[in-house]
C-alpha cells in the first residue's frame, strides 16, 4: 500500500513537471523572446554640437587644441546626450561598455554611469526604465519588459558623469527598431558647472538641461564641465564658434569671486561678437546649502553673485539682449533641496525648473525660439 501511494505521488510529480516545461516553452512568449542588439551609433543621437570626433563625447577634442586639461577630459563625457528611436519591440534592453571610473560619493550609480529611457504616450515623455550598471566597465542589462503591442517613440538618456565607449540597443528579434527625428527644436547651449552637467540628480534623464527639452520641446545643450565652468578665455572662443539660437550662462558656483569679477564681462563680450543678436541668459550661483551654517561659505557665494550682478548690469546698459536670473529661491527655503549642500538633488532640481523654466520660455518666445 505505501509502495502504491508513493508510485502515484511520483508520478504526479513529474505530471506537474511536464505541464511546467509545456507551459514554458509554449511559454506564452514572453520568457523565451530572443534579442537582436543594434549598434545606438545607426539611431539619432540629439543633445550633442555636431561634430566629427567620437560619437559619444560633446566636443571633438582632437580639433580643440588650447582648452583647460579638465575641460578637455570633461568633454569626453556623455552627459546630456540621448538616443531618440522607434520600435514596436515588447521589450528594450541595452549593452553598454564606459569607461573605468566608479560613482563620485554624491551620486547614483545609474546617473554616473547608467541610462534611463522614456517614451512618449499621451504626448508627453514618460519615464519607461533604467539601465542599471552592475560593473565600472561593460554591461548588458533589460531596461522595460512586457509592453503592449505598437510603434513606441522612445528616448535614451546617455551616462552623466562617464565616458560611453559603446553602446547597443536590444529589441525583440521580430520587431523592427528605425532613427527618430530629433524631437526638440532650435539649439539652446547651456554652459556651466556640475549643476549643469548633472550633479546630484538620481538619474541621467532628470539633470535639469534634460528636463528642459522634454517640458519645452527645445533643444538644449549640455555644456556642464564639473568644477571646471570658470569662463577661461579659450572657452568663450570656444563657445562663441558653435552655432546656437540662445545661450544660458549658469556658471558662477566654479570660479572663485575674483575671476567672476576679471572674467564676465570678456566672456559675455566675446561670445557677442561672433553673436549679436541672440538672447543670453545669465543666472546666478545656487545657494550652497552647506552655508546655512557655514557662515564662510555663505558669504563667498553672496560675493560672487554681487560680482556677476554688477558685471552684468554693466553689460546689459549696450546690451538688450543680455538677461539675468537671480538666485533667490532657486533651491527652496527650507534647505531640502541638495544631496551634500552643494549640488541639487531631484527636489532641488525640480525646484530650480519651477522658478527659471517660465522666465527662460517667456524670454526666448520673444525670439520666436
Amino acid at each position: 500500500m505505501f509502495a502504491k501511494n508513493t508510485m502515484l505521488k511520483y508520478v504526479s510529480f513529474l505530471a506537474l513537471c511536464s505541464l511546467s516545461l509545456i507551459y514554458r516553452s509554449e511559454g506564452f512568449g514572453q520568457e523565451v523572446t530572443k534579442q537582436v542588439f543594434i549598434d545606438a551609433r545607426q539611431l539619432t543621437m540629439i543633445g550633442k554640437v555636431p561634430h566629427n570626433g567620437s560619437s559619444y563625447h560633446r566636443l571633438d577634442m582632437a580639433a580643440i587644441k588650447d582648452l583647460p586639461k579638465a575641460v578637455q577630459v570633461l568633454a569626453t563625457k556623455s552627459a546630456g546626450l540621448a538616443i531618440s528611436f522607434q520600435t514596436n519591440s515588447s521589450k528594450i534592453s541595452a549593452k553598454w561598455c564606459t569607461g573605468a571610473g566608479g560613482p563620485t560619493d554624491n551620486m547614483t550609480a545609474i546617473a554616473f554611469e547608467g541610462m534611463d529611457l522614456y517614451i512618449k504616450r499621451d504626448d508627453r515623455w514618460q519615464y519607461a526604465g533604467v539601465a542599471r550598471p552592475k560593473a565600472h566597465d561593460c554591461n548588458t542589462v533589460e531596461i522595460v519588459a512586457n509592453m503592449a503591442p505598437g510603434e513606441k517613440t522612445c528616448l535614451l538618456f546617455l551616462p552623466t558623469y562617464d565616458e560611453t565607449i559603446s553602446l547597443q540597443i536590444g529589441i525583440d528579434s521580430a520587431a523592427t527598431i528605425a532613427p527618430a527625428s530629433n524631437p526638440f527644436k532650435k539649439n539652446i547651449i547651456i554652459y556651466g558647472s556640475s549643476i549643469v552637467q548633472g550633479a546630484s540628480a538620481s538619474r541621467p534623464g532628470l539633470a535639469y538641461p534634460a528636463r528642459l527639452s522634454r517640458e519645452t520641446g527645445l533643444n538644449f545643450i549640455n555644456l556642464g564641465f564639473s568644477g571646471n565652468a570658470k569662463m577661461e578665455a579659450s572657452v568663450a572662443n570656444l563657445i562663441s564658434n558653435l552655432s546656437m539660437d540662445a545661450l544660458i550662462l549658469d556658471c558662477v558656483p566654479n570660479p572663485s569671486p575674483e575671476e567672476v569679477l576679471a572674467r564676465t564681462a570678456n566672456f559675455v563680450t566675446t561670445i557677442r561678437k561672433k553673436h549679436p543678436k541672440i538672447p543670453i541668459i545669465a543666472i546666478q550661483s545656487v545657494a550652497r546649502e552647506m552655508g546655512n551654517f557655514n557662515t564662510q561659505v555663505a558669504d563667498r557665494v553672496l560675493l560672487k553673485d554681487r560680482y556677476f550682478e554688477t558685471k552684468i548690469k554693466k553689460l546689459q546698459k549696450q546690451d538688450k539682449n543680455l538677461y539675468l536670473i537671480y538666485a533667490d529661491g532657486l533651491l527652496g527655503n527650507d534647505q531640502e533641496g541638495t544631496t551634500d549642500g552643494i549640488h541639487p538633488n531631484d527636489l532641488g532640481f525640480d525646484r530650480m525648473l519651477h522658478k527659471i523654466r517660465p522666465v527662460i520660455v517667456k524670454i526666448l518666445s520673444r525670439y520666436g525660439i
